[in-house]
């Protein structure tokens, strides 16, 4: 009776222990969980791939005003500009895939620069999570106030006629602007020289004096002095015109040799690939909501901008369209940066 006795008890300190353990790393767990900060614990730096004052810039700084207030945490706006928009676009595909580094991706950092640069210091594809589209401005004919020519028709019907002796300006080798003068003269059979300069403003002002025959830019780079009658538009890059210059033709309108012609600038919001769920859910959400403030609408249809929102998927299934796009009108150019 003894010995069963002490077995028992033996058995219930197991028993108890057991049950204590159990206990302790359940309290442990609910502890843990009830502790787990929620995301978005710190600022979050929101990266432009570009100098500050430009279109992208101004959409940026309007976002990220908006974005804070359903967050809970500021967003902070960092230019950091160069190589076409690869230095920033690099610092963000590197940073911690944890959502608190965002990018204002753009059709040059992840659809032309990936077939323009012989060596690119990030994956377009796999070393980002898309979350959504922004915005895209059609991209603009312009030409000085006083040229002779009146539409996009009588420019390819002087340059076939006077090869050379037109010359258009962009912002940079490989820019839109570049590409849209190449797909021009690869579609018309025309030479056109090209001059290319250190970004879209000083380009823009060369055309003002006239030191340049023409020039690509987007309309919400150029809405302003094409207002104040400093620059005259001819057309439209887009497939169809745009809602905020009804007037102006399409490309494929203005000249039958253009069908097909179809150019944008866009950008759109991207962070590391393997960001969190929750991360991506709320961001998405937050940029959205954003979006539709009276504030974000006023500037769009100021910028003559059309604004997005598409899904996180949607969004990538764009992008790759556009690089498989850009890839072969960069190819038929010969453009290339070293």
């Amino acid at each position: 009776m003894m010995r069963n006795s002490l077995a028992l008890t033996a058995l219930n300190v197991l028993v108890g222990a057991a049950l204590a353990a159990i206990a302790g790393a359940s309290l442990a767990q609910s502890a843990a969980q009830a502790g787990a900060t929620p995301w978005p614990a710190r600022p979050i730096r929101f990266v432009v791939p570009y100098p500050p004052g430009g279109s992208l810039d101004q959409v940026a700084r309007a976002l990220a005003d908006k974005m804070k207030d359903g967050l809970g945490q500021p967003v902070l706006v960092e230019n950091r500009p160069g190589a076409g928009g690869n230095v920033g676009a690099d610092f963000v595909a590197k940073a911690p895939a944890d959502g608190y580094s965002i990018v204002m991706g753009a059709v040059a950092t992840h659809a032309i620069n990936p077939a323009l640069y012989a060596k690119m210091p990030y994956d377009a594809v796999k070393d980002f999570q898309p979350i959504t589209l922004v915005a895209s401005t059609p991209n603009v004919l312009i030409v000085p106030p006083n040229s002779p020519l009146k539409s996009a028709k009588d420019l390819i019907d002087y340059a076939r006629k006077n090869p050379g002796k037109l010359n258009f300006g962009s912002g940079s080798n490989g820019s839109t602007g570049h590409l849209a003068g190449e797909l021009m003269k690869q579609q018309t059979g025309t030479f056109i020289v090209h001059i290319p300069y250190s970004g879209g403003n000083p380009a823009l002002l060369a055309l003002m004096a006239g030191q340049t025959d023409l020039m690509f830019d987007n309309l919400a780079n150029a809405s302003a002095q094409i207002k104040a009658g400093k620059i005259k538009p001819l057309a439209v890059t887009t497939a169809r015109r745009s809602a905020f210059a009804p007037e102006l033709p399409t490309m494929a309108e203005a000249d039958p040799r253009l069908k097909g012609f179809d150019l944008d600038t866009w950008f759109g919001i991207m962070a590391p690939a393997g960001i969190p769920r929750e991360a991506l859910e709320r961001l998405h959400g937050e940029i959205v909501k954003a979006m539709n403030t009276a504030q974000l609408k006023e500037l769009f249809a100021r910028m003559g901008a059309e604004a997005g929102g598409n899904t996180p998927q949607e969004f990538a299934a764009f992008i790759e369209r556009e690089r498989a796009k850009y890839a072969g009108i960069v190819k038929l150019s010969g453009a290339k940066v070293d």
